[in-house]
């Protein structure tokens, strides 16, 4: 397993020995619903880091762990997660869900690019595009601050 690999179990782990604190510091509505949970897409199994379901805005949030400063081909993996978590989990009556890839670093020129034409609502960690939000978001999801407090790793961005 390599270093970064194991930095992403590591805070995982961390992540679920303080769960209900975390749930806590996401705000209102979040149901933890797994860790690691697999889904098969194309006769090839795939696992989601963390899985939330936020029960006021009725709708999944998929969370993928990074270590590594943040790559483009990052969001076309969490693309790929929702679009699958929306078709295999997600309710007729849930709405789309939205996706969180918290990484050690970006850099903010490329996660803009990345996200730019994107249509699925995520959310590179600190990207500060808030206003962008539509209004029924706004102050539902933690900021980094928070995130970063609750983790106790104010690397991690």
């Amino acid at each position: 397993m390599s270093f970064s690999r194991q930095g992403q179990r590591d805070l995982e782990r961390g992540l679920l020995t303080h769960l209900r604190q975390f749930l806590i510091e996401l705000g209102v509505g979040f149901a933890f619903v797994g860790s690691q949970g697999r889904l098969e897409v194309g006769g090839e199994d795939f696992r989601l880091d963390l899985l939330f379901c936020h029960l006021k805005l009725r709708c999944f949030i998929v969370i993928d762990l990074k270590m590594t400063p943040f790559k483009p081909e990052y969001a076309g993996k969490m693309n790929f997660y929702l679009s699958a978590v929306d078709d295999l989990l997600r309710h007729a009556d849930d709405k789309p869900g939205i996706g969180l890839i918290l990484c050690r670093t970006k850099n903010r020129i490329i996660a803009e690019y990345a996200l730019r034409n994107s249509a699925t609502p995520m959310r590179i960690s600190e990207f500060r595009r808030l206003e962008e939000l539509p209004d029924r978001l706004r102050g539902t999801l933690p900021t980094i601050e928070e995130i970063q407090a609750e983790l106790g790793s104010p690397g991690l961005y």
